[in-house]
C-alpha cells in the first residue's frame, strides 16, 4: 500500500514538474517558433536602429551650412563698429580714388596737371616708365639740352640737381625724364603719338 502511494506521488510530481519543463523547452526549441522569434528580433532591430540615410560627412557639411546661414542672417554683427552710412561713403570714395588718365597727356608748365580725359587735356603728373620702372620727373619752364643722352640719365637719375646740368631755361615749356627717356613740350601732347615714350599713368589719388 505504501508503495502504491509512493508511485502515485511520483506520478503526480512528474506530471506537474515535467509538464512545465517540456512546455518551457518547447517554447525555446520549437523550430517554427524559433524562426518566428528570430525574425521578430531582426525586425525589431531594424525598426529600433534605422540605417542613416546620409554619411556622417554629409551631415557635418549640412550643419556647417546651417551655421553659415545663421551668421549671414544676423542683421548687425557685434563686431560692426562703423555705421552703415560710413561704410557706403568709404566704398564710394574707394571707387572714385585711384583714377587714371585716359588718354595720357603731357604738356608745358602752363597746362594744368591732373587726370587727363578726351575732353580735359590735363598734364599727367603721376607718370611712370614701364621700361625702366622709374617715376617720371618734371621740370617746369625748362627744356632738355641737345647734349642730353641715355647715359647721362642712367648715371644721374633721380638726382634732380645733377639732372639740371642738362636743362635750359625756357618759359612755358616743361621737361620730362625717366632713367631711359626724356622729352620736352609746350602744348598738351597725347603719349599715343609718342611711341618711343613708355610712360603710363600711375593713378591719381585725389
Amino acid at each position: 500500500m505504501a508503495d502504491d502511494d509512493l508511485d502515485e506521488l511520483l506520478d503526480e510530481v512528474e506530471k506537474k514538474f515535467c509538464r512545465n519543463v517540456s512546455v518551457t523547452c518547447s517554447a525555446r526549441v520549437d523550430p517554427s517558433e524559433a524562426g518566428k522569434y528570430g525574425r521578430d528580433r531582426d525586425g525589431q532591430r531594424k525598426h529600433s536602429v534605422p540605417k542613416p540615410k546620409q554619411p556622417i560627412s554629409s551631415v557635418a557639411e549640412d550643419i556647417d551650412a546651417l551655421l553659415e546661414e545663421l551668421r549671414e542672417e544676423d542683421p548687425q554683427p557685434k563686431t560692426e563698429v562703423c555705421p552703415k552710412g560710413s561704410q557706403v561713403e568709404k566704398k564710394l570714395s574707394s571707387q572714385t580714388a585711384g583714377r587714371k588718365c585716359c588718354p595720357v597727356y603731357v604738356g608745358g608748365s602752363s597746362v594744368t596737371n591732373g587726370v587727363g580725359t578726351a575732353t580735359s587735356k590735363r598734364s599727367c603728373d603721376q607718370l611712370r616708365c614701364i621700361s625702366c620702372d622709374f617715376k617720371v620727373l618734371m621740370f617746369d619752364d625748362c627744356e632738355w639740352d641737345p647734349s642730353c643722352d641715355y647715359l647721362f640719365l642712367r648715371n644721374n637719375m633721380p638726382d634732380r640737381e645733377k639732372l639740371r646740368t642738362k636743362l635750359k631755361k625756357r618759359r612755358s615749356l616743361r621737361a620730362y625724364a625717366c632713367q631711359c627717356s626724356w622729352f620736352s613740350t609746350l602744348e598738351p601732347t597725347d603719349l599715343r603719338d609718342q611711341p618711343q615714350l613708355r610712360w603710363v599713368c600711375g593713378k591719381h589719388l585725389d
